[in-house]
């Protein structure tokens, strides 16, 4: 009974982390640039009994029991699939049309100055810094960064802005002046190798060098003759790739699972108490 219980309580903890990554997708199906994570289960130990070595049925799983111990979270990995666009006829509403390209995010890292962060999340804004000066920023008021990796200023005043099919805004005044600041973008390749920070937010790993890789291998900025690949659109935004549907019936079986493995458990104990009763 003993057994049955921890068994049960392994796999409650792990289907709870299920529970908080369906919410957490449901929780942001309306936050541009959102990619939704997917939880895969993988099977601890077990151990075989082979107690019917003379069973003459044909089979394809071994003969006997297998008795396992629970199950466990082996992955929560990115849906990296593009999203639909919403047309928004906004200036500075700019919308990826390749999958893995981002921009490059100046994010505040306490005492460490700035880190620099990867987002698809395209709604931008101006904000007033000094000397009449304005600077870019993403809609959490993050800086958005150029492809030399610097915070984009800019006189304010502005009338429009406008953008080229390679990534580079346009800032025109109404005199007839016009500023160019090409947008940092870079294209992930192996977007499953990069550490969540937070909504949508990915960042490299500290730990980068442990795991076999390094920077050349995950990451392309997009510069020079590479400007070509980028698939860019602006009046528009990309919506989240949750499908709530899908989101929904795993809330529901992860919930029908977490059910199963807490009577398991009341029922362990009811068997126990049973047992001390007769002795």
């Amino acid at each position: 009974m003993l057994r049955t219980m921890i068994t049960a309580t392994n796999t409650l903890g792990q289907l709870q982390s299920q529970i908080d990554t369906i919410s957490n997708n449901i929780a942001n199906s309306n936050t541009a640039g959102y990619k939704a994570k997917e939880a895969t289960f993988s099977e601890l130990l077990y151990q075989q009994f082979n107690n019917d070595q003379l069973d003459p049925t044909v089979r394809n799983s071994p003969v006997g029991i297998r008795y396992g111990v629970g199950a466990y979270l082996g992955q929560i990995q990115t849906n990296v699939t593009q999203g639909s666009l919403q047309t928004t006829d906004r200036d500075l509403d700019l919308a990826f049309t390749k999958e893995n390209q981002y921009f490059n995010i100046l994010m505040p890292d306490g005492a460490n100055g700035q880190r620099n962060v990867y987002s698809r999340q395209g709604d931008f804004y101006v904000t007033p810094v000094e000397n009449g000066q304005v600077m870019l920023v993403n809609g959490d008021g993050y800086a958005v960064a150029d492809s030399n990796g610097e915070a984009i200023y800019f006189p304010d005043g502005v009338s429009n802005f406008s953008l080229s099919k390679d990534g580079t805004l346009g800032v025109n005044y109404p005199d007839g002046d016009v500023l160019t600041f090409e947008l940092g973008i870079t294209e992930v390749q192996t977007p499953q190798v990069m550490e969540h920070v937070s909504d949508t937010y990915i960042a490299l790993p500290a730990n980068l060098g442990e795991l076999g890789y390094n920077e050349a291998d995950i990451l392309v900025d997009l510069q020079g003759v590479n400007r070509d690949e980028v698939g860019i659109t602006n009046g528009s935004l990309e919506l989240s790739n949750v499908n709530l549907s899908t989101e929904m019936s795993n809330l529901i079986s992860a919930q029908r699972n977490y059910q199963f493995s807490s009577r398991a458990i009341s029922i362990a104990d009811q068997m126990l108490g049973l047992i001390n009763g007769i002795r």
